[in-house]
C-alpha cells in the first residue's frame, strides 16, 4: 500500500492486517478508520486508569503512537519502514469513564520524516489530550 491510497476500506485492512502490537491490544485498542490524511481509534477508559481513576497519561500517549507510526507506516509504502524518533503530549483535561477517540491526521508527510498531531477526546467531544509525533523513514530490514 502506498500513501497515494485514498481507500478507507483497504488501509483499514491494511490496519487490522499488519495489527498494532502486544500493548494496544492489551489496552483495547480498536481501529475506527484508516487512511494516510486521517486514521481514528478508540480506546476504553476503564482498565487504562491512575490509581485515583483518571485515564492515565501514558495511555492517552500509547494511543498517539499506535496511530501516529502506523500512519506512518502506510505513507512510508513496502519495502520501508517507520520508526518513532519524537513524541510528546500535552494533557488538558481528564477522561473517568467510557471510550476516548484518537484522531490522527498528517503535518508533515516526506520522503525520510513524517509528522502527525492526534487529538485525543472523550465521549462529550472534548479534547483531553493532543499528541505529537515525529516518524523517521528508512528501508525495511532484509528478513
Amino acid at each position: 500500500m502506498t500513501s497515494t491510497t485514498d481507500d478507507t476500506t483497504s488501509g483499514l485492512d491494511w490496519a487490522k492486517q499488519r495489527g498494532m502490537g502486544a500493548l494496544a491490544e492489551k489496552m483495547g485498542i480498536e481501529w475506527v478508520e484508516f487512511t494516510v490524511e486521517r486514521c481514528v481509534a478508540t480506546m476504553p477508559v476503564e482498565g487504562n486508569t491512575q490509581p485515583v481513576g483518571l485515564l492515565h497519561g501514558g495511555a492517552y500517549v500509547v494511543l498517539g503512537e499506535s496511530l501516529g507510526s502506523m500512519a506512518a507506516n502506510l505513507h512510508a509504502g513496502p519495502g520501508r519502514l517507520a520508526v518513532g524518533i519524537d513524541i510528546n503530549a500535552t494533557h488538558t483535561r481528564s477522561a473517568t469513564s467510557g471510550l476516548v477517540t484518537g484522531v490522527c491526521t498528517p503535518i508533515h508527510l516526506g520522503r525520510s520524516l513524517t509528522v502527525h498531531e492526534i487529538a485525543v477526546t472523550d465521549e462529550q467531544g472534548r479534547r483531553c489530550s493532543t499528541v505529537r509525533i515525529t516518524n523517521m523513514i528508512k528501508d525495511a530490514p532484509a528478513r
